[in-house]
């Protein structure tokens, strides 16, 4: 019997998330689909920061006080997130909550940069290595007061790889999906063809400039098109540089392709925050993690082993 594909567009975690499977009819595929999204929203409960009761809040709540215990997958993607911390010598950094949406909020109403001492004080509180893990209590510690944590930089990933897995574990497969950008593929096309990806030209991000196959690997794409905000004539992207709690500038996007999510997302900011050089150097040395740069002045660098037109 020939698959077709199904496909549910929905907002989770704050984002755009598109879950498109291949089932054989439509009651197995929109049943499928819930499950996934049922997975999606428990990740989500934990790792939330809008909800008192996740344990991400409690980590927060208790910065500087006191210890809490996590479930183990929650404990596991924090130890994971240090590695990347400790890869990109803190150009990820999960303690990067201090810069609350009041600092920087990239919305209308911003027309003035925060000002650098107030940037100086925040950014104090960011530090990956006072992040304190307790392997075998599995408790997380914030050793400062007013530390916080956050997941926007590898929580979706996690959320993509997780659901993707089980719909492979339900025998789904081939299928995507996609948490706003950051996107995890398995298996081929219905007819046969392979997965491919466009690659968004920041300039014109509904345009592509180059086309990439994805079958079994997943892609993210950090770029400064989408959030941004001009004051006095200057454009300042989202992403921000945890040392010194300013936009970062030179790259416009960074995407990149490897086979887990929670990994491409993760590394997709830091590289932007590096910059070219650090920032391939740092992908060349990564087993089967490839990346595309895309500079201000609209130069493409690409990694060793990446095929691209």
């Amino acid at each position: 019997m020939n698959q077709k594909l199904f496909s549910r567009t929905l907002r989770l975690m704050g984002n755009r998330f598109v879950i498109t499977l291949a089932a054989d009819n439509s009651t197995q595929g929109e049943l499928l689909i819930d499950e996934a999204v049922s997975e999606i929203q428990r990740i989500e409960s934990l790792l939330t920061t809008f909800s008192e009761n996740s344990q991400t809040n409690q980590i927060n709540e208790n910065a500087g006080i006191k210890a809490v215990k996590v479930d183990l997958e929650v404990f596991e993607l924090i130890e994971r997130a240090q590695r990347i911390s400790e890869l990109t010598d803190g150009a990820f950094d999960l303690s990067y909550g201090s810069l609350d949406k009041q600092f920087w909020n990239f919305d209308k109403a911003m027309t003035q940069i925060p000002d650098p001492k107030t940037a100086e004080e925040k950014v104090k509180l960011i530090n990956f290595k006072n992040i304190i893990l307790d392997k075998t209590a599995r408790t997380v510690f914030l050793k400062e007061k007013g530390m916080r944590i956050g997941f926007g930089g590898i929580g979706k990933g996690y959320a993509a790889d997780r659901a993707a897995n089980l719909l492979k574990n339900k025998g789904v497969k081939t299928g995507i999906v996609n948490a706003s950008g950051d996107l995890i593929t398995w298996g081929n096309q219905p007819n046969g063809k392979p997965w491919t990806i466009s690659l968004a030209h920041p300039d014109q991000p509904t345009q592509a400039f180059s086309e990439l196959n994805i079958s079994n690997l997943a892609v993210a794409t950090s770029g400064n098109y989408e959030k941004f905000v001009v004051i006095d004539g200057k454009k300042y992207s989202h992403t921000i540089n945890p040392k010194t709690g300013y936009p970062i500038s030179g790259i416009k996007s960074v995407s990149i392709i490897c086979p887990i999510a929670e990994l491409a997302d993760a590394l997709a900011t830091p590289v932007t925050i590096m910059g070219v050089e650090a920032g391939l150097n740092l992908i060349n040395q990564l087993k089967g993690v490839e990346c595309v740069i895309i500079d201000d002045h609209n130069h493409v660098y690409k990694s060793d082993n990446i095929k691209i037109d």
